[in-house]
């Protein structure tokens, strides 16, 4: 019965080991794959929001408050 409890603790180390060994190299192939793409394609700057022109067409500011506030409470509640 000892060599049989010998033999599944042994098993059970040679299995952690293995899985170990695994998970150390995914994380290294991960981490050389990210420096890799980091090197080869750095991020590019986010451009700024641009606000295109407004027409002036017969919409008073009132109502371009009121619509700004408007989409400014509706982001807020998605968040």
């Amino acid at each position: 019965m000892a060599e049989l409890m010998g033999s599944g603790v042994e098993l059970m180390f040679v299995g952690m080991g293995i899985v170990f060994l695994f998970l150390t190299m995914l994380v290294v192939a991960i981490n050389l794959m990210s420096s890799l793409v980091q090197r080869f394609f750095p991020d590019v700057p986010q451009t700024t929001l641009v606000v295109p022109p407004t027409v002036t067409g017969g919409i008073d500011k009132q109502t371009v408050a009121a619509i700004i506030a408007a989409v400014q409470r509706y982001r807020n509640k998605q968040k």
